[in-house]
Order: structure tokens, then sequence, then C-alpha cells
């Protein structure tokens, strides 16, 4: 689609009503930008939000019968920000993909344009909101607008940690409300806790009158959120317990190299992890899930509307309401298979659909059945070990893996699980949701017929390239059992080379990680 000047007159100082038609080549910077591709039903609220982490917006121009929209900003050193930042990772409105570039016209002329009303009154109210003169609805005078001086930077307690809370967790949650540069966690008086920069203080001030109270998964992990004294954090290394999302570069800690620039991207790039119903970056998406537990952030004052998104990462009783997610996972070349990725990512839920990248074999697709299972995976899995390499997880920005077109070439990369026999989540309460674990070098063992000894079941680990290091039947039910190996790493590899082999009698055996040591 091109750039093409609405026929109802926008002005641009020297291309009055000029007509582009055709691909050409790019714009130079401009403070007015190009969207393309918007939903049909998305609002002008919306639209203006993509622009609100970058700075002013001066005006706004909806062609919602071409799909497209122009966006003023108030610098052109804002626009290219914004261009610069969405370039490498699309942004999206209510979950499709937007496409900006620099327009030809040098600012937009609308005053006397038909059916401006609700732009002008979005953007009247953004301004007010900046301007710390609106108050959030239902809020105290002294808690609703964005104080002189208020710091980007909130302190976040985490309540009631009963799941693991990942710094990823909190990027995912936290940048449903604008850009977020960077997160500091750490453990003080036994609470989980972080420090978390945003780009302005505005969003800040959103994303405390939302979360602050709300739990993160289901009935637990409430979080509670204050202004921090700080108005700028200092992030020396991108890890698990901080990072700086402006500075891919920085090491990792512990005299540990830095992030390979592939992983770097995967891990460190904003709106790289991130929900598929993503919505605007400043505010919450407006998507149509129905309510359910999780996280319910009120509406956003003024024209903005009652904009609500749903998040239950551990909400098990919500499977169908929740879309798939997708992991994207750095492995190996050859040594893992589409049926090791089910077979591993099972443990952790019923995975449908795995894809090892053609091109880029150390590369994969994996598709859970819903957000609670690939939070989980994601969790436990990421930086174990397996065949002597670190594996990698993240959330992709695929709402779902393609099978292969009849006919193309795939070397059975791409594999459908989705009616397997072997899923271990598809019955509602199953006791196999009460026994779901880290990664352990102890593995319970279940399914065992009566005539299968323990040596059997040693012999059995150790022609896997296991060392066994103790093992013992259940007193009470012979039936299961524990094996102990050597270490972690050889516990995986034991649970997807062994998981449902045939011991006879019509027994498969049933591998899954134990809590519990021998």
């Amino acid at each position: 689609m091109n750039n093409s000047t609405p026929s109802t007159g926008v002005y641009a100082n020297g291309n009055d009503n000029k007509k582009f038609k055709g691909d050409r080549p790019p714009c130079s910077p401009s403070r007015v930008l190009h969207l393309r591709k918007i939903p049909c039903d998305v609002t002008e609220a919306e639209v203006i939000s993509l622009g609100l982490p970058f700075g002013k917006v001066t005006n706004l121009l909806m062609l919602k019968g071409k799909s497209q929209a122009f966006l003023e900003m108030a610098s052109e050193e804002a626009a290219v920000t914004m261009v610069n930042y969405y370039t490498p990772v699309t942004p999206q409105l209510r979950s499709q993909p937007v496409y900006i570039q620099y327009s030809n016209h040098r600012e937009l002329k609308t005053d006397n344009l038909p059916n401006q009303a609700r732009a002008q009154a979005a953007l009247q109210a953004v301004s007010a909101v900046q301007s710390g003169n609106l108050a959030l609805p239902g809020a105290p005078s002294n808690e609703g607008t964005v104080l002189p001086g208020q710091s980007p930077v909130l302190r976040i307690i985490i309540e009631n940690l009963f799941y693991p809370v990942t710094l990823e967790v909190l990027h995912q949650i936290f940048s449903k409300f604008g850009t977020v540069l960077k997160i500091i966690t750490f453990t003080k008086n036994n609470q989980f806790q972080a420090l978390l920069q945003y780009a302005d203080p505005v969003n800040a001030h959103y994303a405390k009158m939302a979360l602050d109270g709300q739990n993160i998964y289901n009935a637990c992990c409430t979080l509670r959120i204050d202004f921090s004294k700080l108005t700028s954090l200092n992030v020396k290394y991108n890890n698990d317990k901080s990072r700086d999302f402006t500075r891919l570069d920085l090491p990792t800690g512990d005299g540990q190299p830095s992030l390979e620039p592939p992983m770097a991207a995967a891990f460190g790039a904003p709106g790289i992890i991130s929900s598929p119903y993503a919505g605007a970056a400043g505010f919450a998406p407006a998507i149509g899930f129905p309510q359910a537990t999780g996280l319910s952030v009120p509406a956003v004052p003024g024209a903005l509307g009652p904009l609500t998104w749903f998040l239950s990462l551990v909400g098990y009783a919500c499977y169908l309401e929740i879309e798939d997610l997708i992991f994207c996972i750095i492995l190996f070349k050859q040594l893992i298979t589409p049926h090791g990725l089910f077979i591993l990512f099972g443990v952790y839920g019923d995975v449908h659909r795995v894809k090892i990248m053609f091109n880029k074999k150390e590369n994969a697709l994996v598709q859970m059945a819903d957000a609670s299972q690939a939070q989980l995976a994601m969790n436990h899995l990421s930086g174990q070990r397996l065949y002597g390499k670190v594996l990698r997880a993240t959330l992709s920005k695929h709402q779902s893996v393609q099978l292969p077109r009849e006919g193309q070439e795939d070397q059975g990369l791409t594999k459908d699980f989705s009616n397997s026999p072997l899923h271990r989540f598809k019955k509602p309460g199953s006791k196999n949701f009460q026994n779901i674990f880290p990664p352990s070098a102890t593995l319970h063992l279940s399914n065992i017929p009566p005539s299968v000894t323990m040596d059997d079941l040693k012999n059995l680990f150790t022609e896997a390239g296991c060392s066994v290091k103790a093992f013992k039947f259940f007193q009470k039910d012979r039936k299961m059992a524990l094996i102990q190996l050597a270490s972690v790493e050889e516990a995986i590899q034991a649970l997807i080379e062994l998981h449902n082999h045939d011991l006879g009698e019509n027994h498969h055996l049933r591998v899954s990680f134990s809590k519990s040591t021998i």
C-alpha cells in the first residue's frame, strides 16, 4: 500500500494534494508518520498510544476506509526515535501488525476536514493526562494525577509468592502500559522485589494505578507498587536478575560473556517478550476475552474508553479462553527432534505443534495449548542443559506453528501433536496438574508392570547412557519407582528418550521429574 495523500485534502508544506502511486523510495525523516494496515475497528486513542512513549502527539488523521492513519509528533526527533524503535519490532493494534514509515508530509493540517472530532477529543484527553490535569476515575485526587517531578521508576513487591515470578513475566505485564527501559530484581527482607523504569512518568503512573493490588496468578503473587525515589536505574549486567533493554551489549556478569546478538535480540528487544494479544504500547490492548480470574486493568481515562486485558498464567480453568502461545527455542543440530521437544515440553503442558527451523536448525518453535502451560514450561526449562548445550526459551511473536504445504520440503522438521494420546493434561482435574516439578536428577517412574524388576529398569537407563546412582520402588505401589541419575542434564535426556518406552504386557513407561530424592 502506498503513502497516498487522502482525497479529503491533507495539506503538507510543498506537497498539497500530491498523489503517490506504486512503490516509492523511503521518505526522509519527518515528524509526520504514515501508519498502514491499521484494524478497521481501532480507536483514535489506540493509534495515539503508539506514539506516546516517544513524545507528544500533536495531530492525527484516521483513514479507516483505507486502513491507514497519519500521526504527527511534536518533533522530528521523537518521530525518528519511534520509527527506529518499531522498525525491528513491529507494533500491534488489536493483535494485528501495524507498519510505520515517514510520511512525505512535513505537518498535518486537518482544521477544515470532516470527522475530526473524535481524533481531537482523544488528543485533548491525552494532553490533559500528560499535563497532570485529569484524574483517573474513582481515584483520590492526590493519586489520580501525574505530579510534577514524579519518577518513572516503580518499586514493586510481590506478596504471597506461590509461583516464581521472573524478569520476563514483569516485562510482559508492565509493557502493556508503555516502554519499559530497565528492570532490576532482588530479594530484600525475604520478599521478592523489583525496580522498573519506564520511558515516561505517565506510563509509570498508569501502571501503578492499574496494577497495584492485583494478582499476577490466580489468588497469589500480589503486586504492591509504589513510586521509587530513584529517577533512573543503573544496570550493569543483562541476565535473569537485571536487564537494560536499551543496552543489549552489556555483559551477563560473574565473568560470563555477553549474550550473542541473536540471543540478545530474543531476550532483550522490547516487544519480543510479549503476549500474542499485546495491544498498543502505552496502554492495555482492547481485546475481547471473557473476563475471568487474573489481571483486570481498569479503564484508562478520558476518551480512551474501557480497555481491558486478560492474563492468567496459571489459571487452568481458563484453558479455552486463552490463545495459544509459541515458544522460540535456541537449541542445536541433529541431537534433538520434534518428538523430543514434544516429550520434554509435554511435562509442563500439552504441546500441539513443533517446528525445527529448516535453514537454522538450532532454533525451533513449540506451540503449547495455553498461556499457563507456556509460561510454566519457559520458567522451568529455559537455561537447562541438554546434550551439552544450554536451552533458551522465550515467547515468540508468532501466533501459531504453520504446517508445511503439500509437496513442500520439510524433512520431518514440523510435526502436529494436537491429537497425540501422550498429552498429560487433557483431562480437567488430572492428578498430573499436582505433580509438576522443575527438572531434577531424580525421576518418577510409573505404569511399571509386575514382571519388570529393579535390575531391568536400571539396565534400561544404563543402556540409554545414564549413570544410575540410586533406585527404589514405592512401598505401597510397586507400579511406581524413583530413580536418581548423575545430573539434571542426564535426567532430562533420559526423560526424552524413555518416556512412553514399551515395557511389555501392554505397559508403557511414564517418566516425570520428582521433587523427592532417594
